[in-house]
């Protein structure tokens, strides 16, 4: 079978942005976002995700979308998390190619021209990597370097260095991507799980346009730690390995004790070793536990079969009836389904 062969004049386009108290952004992020995707086909789509923010942003959008046939928006039902957010926007995205990219403005609009390109030369997905970060502080910088280094030696895919979740995808993996079950998803790491022929496009990441950041310190350890429990087995090993070292020790060391007794004649230690062995013991035992929780936590929230995301709104639910993949430009898709 002869593949079609890929051109931005004859593709459609949708462009999923996730949104959570970004007022500030919004306008911004529309100009520039139209201005490049207008430049390059009419055929197109701006599918704006609102995650149960709590600013003007859902007013902002409901606006975006009666000026401008091109913007769907999105309004899940609670703030679901940036994850869901982007699973939602990508299950009702309906261009022939996907681009992912965050409301702040960190994610520039300008590199989806390039990334297209890449994409006509027949790669299926082009991932944007970081090569800079303006104006992030010192210990988010180290932090985010030794975490992905961290991630491509644990885990059993290669998930590419100082990426986010800004790319372009291909229809088929999109489809793809779609049809995975897990409910604790890491997009980028379920990205380069699906594989097929995948590229980079550099780019120096800028600062915030406006508003503070979202992703706090312990939702960026939050995601970092899925990333980790969710391509790697690694931490259950070192949990493994971490016991029968203590176990080896614990043995020479009553070994030790027994033969310094029995040969020297030298009085067994007292309370203050004893009570170092038991606290570096428990020490040992509730880090293996933790471990061990945070697989079995992914296991039960599977087993329940909770949907990722629930919708609360979606501005283009009565345009069309038809299926997913159906596209009509400014107008999108229509689906009956609000829970998935």
């Amino acid at each position: 079978m002869q593949l079609k062969a890929r051109t931005r004049a004859t593709a459609s386009l949708s462009i999923v942005v996730p949104v959570y108290n970004e007022e500030a952004s919004l306008q911004s992020l529309h100009e520039r976002v139209s201005a490049v995707v207008s430049g390059i086909t009419q055929r197109y789509e701006i599918v704006l995700v609102d995650d149960g923010s709590a600013d003007d942003s859902p007013s902002i959008l409901r606006r975006l979308v009666r000026t401008d046939p091109h913007v769907r928006s999105i309004h899940l039902a609670r703030n679901f998390g940036h994850q869901a957010a982007v699973t939602a926007g990508v299950r009702y995205a309906a261009g022939d190619v996907v681009v992912i990219m965050d409301a702040d403005l960190q994610d520039p609009p300008e590199l989806v021209g390039e990334m297209l390109t890449r994409w006509e030369e027949g790669f299926d997905v082009v991932y944007a990597q970081r090569t800079a970060r303006e104006k992030e502080g010192v210990f988010k910088r180290w932090t985010a370097y030794l975490y992905y280094r961290l991630l491509g030696r644990v885990t059993d895919i290669s998930i590419p260095k100082d990426t986010g979740d800004f790319c372009l995808m291909d229809r088929r993996v999109v489809d793809l991507l779609n049809s995975l079950p897990e409910r604790n998803r890491y997009i980028r790491g379920l990205r380069a799980w699906l594989g097929f022929r995948q590229t980079a496009v550099t780019f120096e990441r800028p600062p915030r346009f406006a508003g503070e950041p979202k992703y706090t310190f312990t939702k960026s350890l939050r995601l970092a730690i899925d990333g980790i429990v969710s391509f790697s087995k690694t931490p259950l090993r070192i949990a493994t390995y971490l016991g029968l070292t203590v176990s080896a020790g614990s043995f020479l060391l009553g070994l030790f004790f027994l033969l310094e007794k029995l040969l020297v004649g030298v009085p067994t230690r007292g309370w203050a070793s004893l009570i170092l062995v038991v606290l570096f013991l428990g020490g040992v035992q509730l880090l293996t536990i933790g471990i061990i929780g945070e697989y079995l936590s992914r296991v039960y929230d599977e087993v329940k079969q909770r949907p990722v995301f629930v919708i609360r709104e979606d501005s283009h639910a009565a345009v069309i009836e038809g299926p997913p993949s159906r596209f009509v430009p400014g107008q999108g898709t229509a689906h009956p389904d609000r829970v998935d």
